[in-house]
């Protein structure tokens, strides 16, 4: 095995990875309510199925009136925000710590979910000459399918969940001028807007109300923008499929964030407007499959509706960097089809010959398409601070200058360079993976600023340090080994989801795409993120079913993982390893493959679960649907292996990236199958030995047909090891868990014990910190002199980690326990005063209750209960 932390294209891993484990918060005795995160909002998920599952609406609506009433005997402070019917069972309440544990044991209750804030996605904002969607859509073969096949997505039905789209905006057939437009359109056939402009989910006053309206028109952007890489047509750009009918469901305002009830809200809308495929280019991070907008995606695409998410922007180069396990709902659903991004082939320029594609610099002028400059350069590849330090005027005059990232801002760089006459900038990377800098700032750039990556700076360096070097200005398009173009993105997640499921699925260009914007907004821009790679896929599937209608959900997954290509490790990808199965998925979408595509290989994708158990068999089915039998050779092909945090197992950050490939072995080298028929085979997967515990592994298996087609390829990933030896109360710099009293606004850590009143909110809270996702968490009390049982304080499922090393979650005791669930409020004990001791306990992922060792616990200090005589 090889291990490649070492390889220098690692650095910005490496960075990342320890910006990502650094603890939140310096330890310290108190701690604001404001950091917490747990919030009031609560899905209340009632046991009886929802409509979509075949249920009749008067019976789920008796169950509501049950359970309201069951609510108001109990006299709980719960106040009801909104009920849903269709895609999930159950409401969503607001209601406070006290009362939360007592919902959520009565009768007829079969889970609470937090509802959670989230967040607008953030896609990096680039120059304004990065290449459009003419360049993405030829890296997958959408420009094919609508070039030589003619498609165009026409009578698809593509909906939107995302912050509207300007219907006004001729590349959606609106009339060019603000507010001209009626709605819907010919394009814009559905649509609604649940939340108004001034809805912020996590403001205050005002803004946390909806306002809903019914036209879901769009004043922050990247729903437009989104839309446009679905089915742009006109306005200078072309979308992967431009003719597909777009609904537009808005859930987010102006600015800030919404909640996911409003996401669920939003895919019954959809749903009932009979969209065909759903894009989601959102999305709360590190959730399980049984999050209730992961739910409801499962129950649309047993309805016939194709659900397209985005795998998050939590890769070690994103804004949020939370590596492993960091694939947020809804796209953990197991049915939904989770995307990652590749970078866009992007614009070069050329030296010697060779092409260098590069990033413009946000805030910088465009960059042109032809003319020449010599270069110069002001550091070396191990200058820590090149040009922060202002070079003499007139020193760079008519200069293309090379100076690498550090120290000072890319605009102070910038800045320094066209001061001493510079004609334009080449900033290079000081760590692996692509740069997206801005160099907005007073006095503006007025020079091009371009970026590219540390390898290629390093050529140019060398290049500049031999003899009079010449930049050309070309204007075309290149991909690698020329740039980062087809390498998966730096912010791009990392899955598995929290039961091993494999996520993300499959990628597509979301790296620097050049899309519609709001007229009001300039019209276009370029973005990156996976929210700009999940409509490309969701525009690809448009293509597909228009040119086969009969497809089902299934068949559309299936034959998009079979025939995907997956790309080499953005890392270092000269040396020709395979990015991670378990971040690009499948690989990049080949809609072509796709369409042209005759045989199936299920499952397409394999998720091996922990490798404590031993390997893991596999059969695989291949279905030839074409006039004549095909012989394939079966093969395999590693991908890269990746390990969390070497000392406490925390999934917060990569510590090492390994070519440590599985063993396979086939029960048969080669398979024929017959004209329309099938034929099977087993696949042996064990772990490499070597691999360091709780690392993720991966691979492909290839199915090369004889005949001179296309491979078929099965992705598969797993975990090595026990998944059960994943410590969750991992010590944080401030120590939690703590049993907690509240004052002033803040938490303040009780060490050696408290008393309480339980009166006037004097009551014992706990903060607790979870490093990986826990299937059960149970509070339970105990008195402390003689360890006699009062039962349970509270009792939760599917409980996410936190957003960072350092977070918190609190809970809060008003004195009541209960015994089981579904109990009569009238039976629910208030313990006495005394001496008491709360233990919480800890469910592992996949975890057996029965296995002692699947649990952790943590037993509280001292709770003295002294309630006035």
């Amino acid at each position: 095995m090889r291990k490649h932390n070492l390889v220098p294209m690692l650095t910005a891993i490496a960075a990342a990875a320890a910006l990502a484990g650094a603890p939140a918060l310096a330890a310290q005795s108190s701690v604001p309510v404001s950091a917490a995160e747990s919030g009031t909002l609560w899905f209340v998920e009632l046991d009886g199925k929802p409509v979509a599952d075949g249920n009749t609406l008067a019976s789920v609506r008796t169950e509501k009136a049950s359970l309201r009433t069951a609510i108001k005997n109990a006299k709980l402070r719960v106040t009801e925000r909104r009920s849903f019917d269709k895609l999930f069972n159950g409401f969503v309440v607001k209601v406070d710590q006290r009362d939360r544990a007592k919902l959520a044991m009565l009768p007829g209750v079969k889970a609470i979910y937090p509802v959670l804030n989230v967040a607008a996605p953030e896609p990096v904002k680039n120059g304004e000459a990065s290449p459009d969607l003419v360049a993405a859509i030829t890296m997958t073969g959408a420009s094919v399918a609508q070039q030589q096949l003619g498609l165009s997505g026409a009578g698809v039905k593509v909906g939107i969940i995302d912050t509207g789209i300007d219907i006004d905006h001729p590349a959606f057939g609106g009339k060019g001028t603000n507010g001209s437009t009626s709605f819907p359109t010919a394009r814009v056939i559905a649509g609604y807007d649940f939340v108004g402009d001034a809805y912020d989910s996590s403001g205050s006053g005002d803004a946390l109300t909806p306002v809903p309206d019914d036209v879901p028109d769009d004043c922050a952007g990247h729903g437009t923008h989104v839309a446009g890489i679905v089915g742009a047509n006109g306005g200078g750009v072309l979308g992967v499929a431009p003719k597909a009918s777009l609904g537009a469901y808005r859930v987010f305002g102006c600015t800030g964030t919404t909640s996911s009830d409003i996401i669920l809200a939003a895919l019954e809308r959809a749903y009932e407007d009979g969209m065909q495929v759903i894009n989601m280019s959102l999305g709360a991070a590190r959730q399980w499959p049984e999050y209730p907008t992961a739910k409801a995606s499962n129950k649309l695409v047993a309805k016939g509706v194709i659900v397209v998410a985005s795998a998050g922007n939590n890769g070690p180069g994103g804004s949020s960097p939370d590596a492993l396990f960091a694939t947020g709902a809804p796209g953990v659903a197991d049915k939904a089809i989770s995307v990652a991004s590749y970078d866009n082939a992007q614009l070069s320029f050329t030296v010697g010959g060779t092409p260098f594609g590069f990033t413009p610099a946000s805030g910088s002028p465009v960059a042109p398409t032809s003319g020449s400059l010599t270069m110069a350069k002001t550091g070396t590849t191990t200058t820590a601070d090149d040009a922060c330090v202002a070079p003499a005027a007139g020193s760079l005059t008519g200069k293309a200058v090379l100076i690498r990232r550090g120290t000072c801002s890319f605009y102070q760089k910038a800045l320094n360079a066209q001061n001493a006459g510079a004609a334009a900038v080449v900033l290079y990377n000081n760590q692996a993976g692509a740069l997206s800098p801005t160099v907005a700032g007073t006095p503006a750039i007025t020079i091009p600023v371009v970026a590219i990556t540390a390898d290629q700076g390093a050529k140019l360096d060398a290049a500049i340090a031999a003899g009079t070097t010449t930049l050309n200005w070309s204007g075309t398009y290149v991909s690698y080994p020329y740039g980062t173009g087809g390498l998966i993105s730096g912010f791009s997640s990392y899955g598995l989801d929290a039961e091993l499921g494999f996520k993300p699925n499959v990628g597509a260009p979301g790296g620097a795409i050049l899309s519609t914007y709001p007229l009001e907004l300039g019209g276009t821009t370029t973005l990156s993120g996976t929210s700009m790679a999940a409509p490309h896929v969701a525009g690809g599937v448009a293509l597909i079913l228009e040119s086969n209608p009969k497809l089902k959900p299934g068949q559309v997954a299936d034959r998009i993982y079979n025939t995907a290509d997956p790309k080499n490790w953005s890392g270092n990808a000269g040396l020709g390893l395979l990015d991670f199965s378990f971040r690009q998925g499948s690989g990049m979408l080949d809609i072509i493959g796709v369409i042209q595509n005759t045989a199936t290989v299920s499952p397409s994708q394999l998720a091996l679960g922990e490798s404590a158990a031993g390997s893991s068999l596999k059969t695989l089915s291949v279905s030839n649907r074409s006039g004549a039998p095909v012989t394939y050779t079966i093969s395999h092909v590693a991908s890269l292996a990746a390990g969390p945090n070497t000392t406490t197992g925390s999934s917060y950050n990569v510590s090492g990236v390994f070519d440590g490939p599985a063993t396979v072995s086939f029960s048969q080298t080669t398979l024929t199958v017959p004209a329309r028929g099938t034929g099977k085979f087993s696949a042996t997967i064990t772990a490499n030995s070597s691999l360091p515990d709780r690392s993720l592994y991966g691979g492909y298996i290839v199915l090369t047909p004889t005949n001179g087609t296309a491979p078929l390829r099965v992705p598969y990933a797993g975990f090595k090891g026990d998944y059960q030896s994943t410590v969750v109360l991992t010590p944080t710099a401030n120590g939690f868990p703590w049993l907690a009293t509240l004052a002033g606004g803040s938490y303040t850590n009780q060490p050696s014990g408290a008393t309480f009143t339980m009166a006037d909110g004097n009551i014992p809270y706990f903060l607790v910190h979870y490093d990986h996702l826990s299937r059960k968490v149970i509070l339970e009390a105990f008195e402390a002199d003689t360890g006699k049982s009062w039962h349970r304080v509270s009792m939760e499922e599917y409980v996410t980690r936190n957003s960072t090393p350092g977070g918190f979650f609190t809970y809060s005791w008003d004195g009541t326990t209960f015994r089981g669930k579904g109990e009569n409020p009238k039976a629910w004990k208030t313990v006495p005063n005394g001496r008491y001791v709360v233990k919480i306990s800890v469910l592992k992922a996949l975890g057996d209750e029965g296995i002692a060792t699947d649990w952790e616990t943590w037993t509280s200090p001292v709770i003295t209960i002294a309630r006035p005589q």
